[in-house]
């Protein structure tokens, strides 16, 4: 069985995450990390036995030690990071948002193929079995009308900020804010969906260290409105939906789907509408969270492709363009918009 050789960048709890789900496909094999220093890359390394451990992120990349790269460091350090892998022969899967901003993804991209290697974001719900149920049931709702998501959750980190202690996750020179952080996980569902939209209105909270805090932002389509609501500074249990006029689909978490239902329209009994229980149309998935992503990432890489059908260039791209312009209208800068 053929092997795909790793090397990750980043000793986050994500990275941890990640390691995890990967270890479930046999094709996974983790042969290096690379941390700023050699401390903390062998503390990394001895936790979950890698054999190489680097200092230089050229050094490793540039090794023949690894076949793919894994890059989950901050969201500024994407684009250089992945190039720098792709250009000296690297497979690079990256952590979501894939970029500061869309040049950047667009850059990325070029380099992808330019040096004729995979490129994947690591966005994991849109690989989940129950994402795949909403694509293959979306026809039964018949002509959509509506998209519906939120993810707003409540960062121990806010309570960091309002004490004026600023922690990665508020930090726009960081390329962070609510938006890069978890409004992604609304935005990028929808694209691979419906593809780009046709205009996008925003509004948010811009807290003082200039980072998005929350926002809402309603996309038109063509006989179709889509609306996202995030938060990192309050919490919502709503759960996501598309409407159409032959019936709804129901998903409970968009950024983990769990529980996806499909309702289809009912007609009014004695002048009142009949509460009735959806269709169940997932399934329970025993891999864990993250496996997805890799699998989809390996599959690449064996077959010969450069970019996931479900993950594609194009939907990276454009969904890095809505947030650009999120971002614009609600007021957030990076220091990557100025290069």
């Amino acid at each position: 069985m053929k092997k795909v050789r790793f090397g990750v960048v980043g000793t986050n709890f994500i990275t941890d995450w990640v390691i995890a789900g990967a270890r479930e496909d046999e094709r996974f094999e983790l042969a290096a990390v690379c941390s700023r220093t050699r401390e903390r890359g062998k503390e990394f390394a001895a936790k979950h036995s890698i054999p190489h451990v680097f200092t230089s992120l050229d050094e490793m990349a540039s090794s023949d030690v690894v076949d793919a790269i894994y890059i989950a460091s901050p969201n500024y350090m994407h684009c250089s990071q992945a190039t720098l892998c792709m250009d000296r022969g690297k497979h690079v899967l990256c952590e979501k948002p894939m970029a500061s901003n869309a040049r950047e993804a667009a850059e990325m991209i070029a380099s992808s193929q330019r040096n004729g290697v995979a490129l994947m974001e690591a966005m994991k719900s849109t690989l989940s079995p129950n994402f795949c149920a909403v694509k293959e049931n979306l026809h039964r709702i018949g002509t959509p009308r509506r998209y519906f998501a939120s993810f707003c959750q409540y960062s121990s980190r806010y309570d960091k900020f309002k004490e004026g202690i600023i922690l990665n996750a508020f930090r726009p020179e960081l390329s962070n804010g609510a938006m890069m952080d978890i409004g992604v996980y609304t935005i990028y569902p929808l694209v691979a969906l419906f593809g780009a939209p046709q205009s996008v209105s925003a509004q948010g909270v811009v807290l003082s260290s200039g980072a998005d805090g929350q926002g809402a932002v309603n996309m038109q389509y063509e006989g179709m409105n889509a609306t996202v609501l995030y938060s990192k500074i309050a919490n919502s249990h709503l759960p996501a939906e598309i409407e159409g006029e032959d019936g709804n689909i129901l998903i409970d978490r968009i950024q983990t789907p769990t529980d996806v239902r499909f309702y289809p329209r009912q007609a009014p009994a004695s002048g009142q509408e009949k509460r009735v229980e959806g269709e169940p149309i997932g399934t329970a998935d025993s891999h864990n969270e993250y496996y997805h992503e890799i699998r989809e990432f390996i599959d690449l890489i064996l077959s010969g492709h450069r970019e996931s059908e479900i993950n594609s260039h194009a939907t990276s791209l454009a969904t890095m363009q809505v947030i650009d312009e999120v971002r614009r209208q609600i007021g957030v800068r990076y220091p990557a918009d100025e290069a």
